[in-house]
């Protein structure tokens, strides 16, 4: 006679179809990914910024302000000039950065300018060879 073994139940999971939906899914997320970053390169500042008498290789920036009205200033050790129109200012950078290359440019700008205005002045003084440029602030109040 024949007698019939009962089989248990498996309680066992099968993952493999589950590390195949996960790999699939890693690859359509790695080929999305760089798709979704879009943006300009900025360099934030830090927290802990220097005062611009304290810069590390010792020379003074070149500071290009935008005022309310918006006319264009150049600051060179100390000494302001202008105002000048976007051409001057262009010729006057330049020129400083021929004589002094390497040197820092940063953008002060008044808080009643419009965002374009700013933007404008940062464009002139990347056609003026200027190689990086930065942004100046004042510290808000709770600092």
């Amino acid at each position: 006679m024949y007698i019939r073994k009962k089989r248990r139940m498996m309680a066992e999971i099968n993952v493999v179809p589950y590390i195949d939906v996960m790999l699939v899914l890693l690859i359509i997320f790695m080929v999305t990914t760089p798709m979704l970053t879009q943006g300009v390169k900025v360099e934030l500042p830090k927290s802990s910024a220097e005062p611009l008498e304290q810069m590390a290789d010792g020379k003074m920036p070149l500071v290009a302000t935008v005022d309310a009205a918006g006319l264009y200033y150049f600051e060179k050790d100390a000494e302001t000039h202008g105002p000048y129109t976007s051409a001057e200012l262009v010729n006057e950078v330049a020129s400083w950065l021929t004589i002094e290359p390497g040197t820092q440019v940063i953008v002060k700008g008044d808080h009643t300018v419009s965002y374009d205005a700013v933007i404008r002045l940062i464009n002139l003084l990347k056609n003026a060879g200027a190689p990086s440029v930065g942004l100046m602030t004042d510290p808000g109040e709770g600092s």
